[in-house]
């Protein structure tokens, strides 16, 4: 999967950081030692870390994905990250 989309609430304590949905390689989310989580009501699980947005980030960073974009939302951060299938 070449793209990935990380989110977090802006707050004072770090984490949890959401790094993505059932679908995202497992392997990808064994390495930020995330878990799959399943929020009551949604239709959906997600993936989350304990750790925060810049861990993360640092972490993919080292197995070649790269920041395209970043916005926030409300007091949500997003990031979309891309990694070449080279």
């Amino acid at each position: 999967m070449p793209h990935l989309l990380i989110s977090t609430k802006i707050r004072l304590e770090p984490g949890p950081t959401i790094v993505g949905d059932e679908q995202t390689d497992p392997e990808v989310m064994a390495y930020l030692g995330a878990k799959l989580f399943h929020e009551k009501y949604n239709i959906y699980s997600e993936y989350r870390t304990d750790d925060c947005a810049r861990i993360v980030l640092d972490k993919l960073e080292k197995i070649g994905f790269r920041v395209i974009s970043m916005a926030g939302v409300g007091q949500t951060c997003i990031w979309l990250l891309h990694k070449d299938l080279n």
